[in-house]
């Protein structure tokens, strides 16, 4: 018997050391997706390992009704390396339930149903997270949905002014699309978003659940803006690879009280997986590699004079739009360079390596795109 949502691949991953992946045939693969983002800080990172093999050592889980240090603990890692003003922590399995949250604990503190997100947005796959997710093929199968979303032009600020009012509980922005196709917001366009949310009494929601932790040359991809939202939602890297998500709330969200709640909110060991990721990519200054890193690939990507359309992004958050599908380019990759990517669309190689790779892992790539392109 086998699974029946995923497609397997015919690679059987084994184990992981830094950016390397290694198949159960002994074949090495160099990891240019780190499983969408997740595999933040390389893979197996010894500290990582070690938080997390202490905390099962000592206790396994606990409902989040008691406190334990390693939970405390992550709130306050959170609220101190948020954006200002986002002191208050809630903690669940993923990015989806991080802004299924984010959503009831904006209709809570503002009495109101509106929520406006955007086309080519993604923000999950469970029927809140879907509803404010643009791409039909993800949800027409599980329609109805949930009501109350109306959808505008990424990156159109007057589109976005007209659409928010005094209805509108929230706003959801990625700050760089992700699954949409690797495309950055202006910074003007999110400080225009903070303006209309502020006059309109409306929550501003970034999604940073694939941008965040580093990985497009800031701790969180809105500091490049200057921009701090209402709520902040995370998960993907920040505890490399354990299941943690996080929403991220200023005082007037979270004194409103919410009635919400997880069974796994917090568990003991995921929870000390992210304080020990937090603790590299903040200490060994990830962000800054990962800018310096991102852009030496992307230059190298530009200056090879490959048969592509645009090379787009922030940090080592890449996106190389191509003249043939993306799916063909990600199979020869692999199979015959030992390189690892994603898709974002049917055009877009995704890049997403880990934010340790060093310039030689920039050149490895930049040589297989020629061999295969």
């Amino acid at each position: 018997m086998s699974g029946f949502v995923f497609s397997e691949k015919p690679i059987g991953i084994e184990r992981g050391e830094g950016a390397t992946l290694y198949a159960d045939d002994g074949t090495e693969y160099l990891d240019f997706g780190a499983s969408y983002a997740v595999a933040a800080v390389g893979h197996c990172h010894p500290r990582v390992v070690d938080a997390v093999k202490s905390q099962a050592e000592d206790l396994l889980y606990v409902q989040a009704s008691y406190p334990v240090e390693a939970r405390t603990t992550l709130y306050e890692k959170l609220a101190t390396v948020s954006p200002p003003g986002l002191d208050n922590v809630w903690l669940c399995n993923s990015g989806t339930e991080a802004n299924e949250a984010a959503m009831k604990f904006a209709r809570n503190a503002t009495g109101r149903e509106k929520i406006v997100a955007t086309r080519r947005g993604f923000h999950g796959r469970t029927l809140g997270a879907l509803a404010m997710t643009w791409k039909d093929k993800y949800k027409k199968p599980f329609e109805p949905l949930a009501g109350g979303i109306e959808f505008v032009t990424y990156g159109d600020g007057e589109e976005l002014a007209e659409a928010v009012d005094e209805e509108t509980a929230a706003v959801f922005l990625e700050p760089i699309q992700g699954e949409g196709g690797i495309h950055p917001a202006p910074p003007s366009y999110l400080k225009r978003a903070r303006s209309v949310t502020r006059k309109a009494g409306a929550a501003l929601v970034f999604d940073e659940i694939q941008t965040g932790v580093g990985r497009t040359g800031t701790l969180w991809a809105c500091d490049r803006a200057d921009v701090a939202p209402d709520i902040l939602t995370t998960a993907k890297g920040v505890a490399s690879g354990l299941p943690l998500g996080a929403t991220v709330c200023a005082d007037w969200i979270a004194d409103a009280d919410p009635e919400h709640g997880s069974t796994f909110s917090g568990g003991p060991v995921v929870c000390a997986a992210a304080n020990a990721t937090l603790d590299v990519v903040v200490e060994e200054d990830l962000p800054t590699h990962a800018a310096d890193v991102g852009s030496y690939l992307m230059e190298s990507i530009e200056a090879a004079d490959l048969p592509v359309r645009d090379v787009r992004g922030e940090g080592l958050m890449i996106g190389v739009e191509v003249k043939r599908g993306s799916n063909r380019l990600l199979r020869d990759l692999a199979l015959e360079e030992g390189i690892l990517a994603l898709p974002a669309g049917r055009t877009v190689l995704r890049l997403l390596p880990p934010l340790i790779v060093e310039e030689d892992h920039a050149d490895r790539m930049v040589e297989a795109l020629e061999a295969v392109l």
